[in-house]
């Protein structure tokens, strides 16, 4: 899985457990210890761990493991460090006293949505020529 699928992996899997204002910050052109941030915000400690408890479990069924967590017993912060990409989770408050996205602005940020699938629309059929057109030729 490369990192940008990962980052991905990891939103979703935060989504599912109700994570508040999911961003993916792409660091890749100027960051060299990590390649993508995903940062969330929950509303307590307890929906905190559960988010990271969440992408952790369902990462490891892919053989995906954190190198290392950190703030995950105490803290306003949880961080979650899958080598190239790197998962915050934060209390609202703490969120905007440390704000990442402010400090790295030059971060691009990378769509949450999947892409829409192009739709194909055929040809109308080709107009008949009425029967008042006929009769004038006529």
């Amino acid at each position: 899985m490369n990192s940008l699928d990962l980052a991905k992996a990891i939103a979703a899997h935060a989504s599912k457990a109700k994570a508040i204002d999911l961003k993916i910050l792409d660091l890749r052109k100027i960051s060299s210890f990590a390649d993508f941030f995903v940062i969330a915000s929950a509303t307590s400690d307890r929906q905190m761990r559960a988010i990271c408890d969440k992408a952790v479990q369902e990462l490891k069924k892919e053989g995906v493991r954190p190198l290392s967590l950190e703030g995950y017993e105490v803290g306003q912060w949880i961080l979650a460090d899958f080598a190239d990409v790197i998962l915050h989770v934060f209390t609202e408050e703490s969120r905007a006293h440390y704000d990442l996205e402010g400090f790295w602005s030059r971060a691009p940020r990378v769509s949450l949505q999947a892409p829409k699938k192009a739709v194909r629309r055929a040809k109308p059929p080709a107009k008949k020529a009425s029967k008042r057109r006929k009769m004038k030729k006529a």
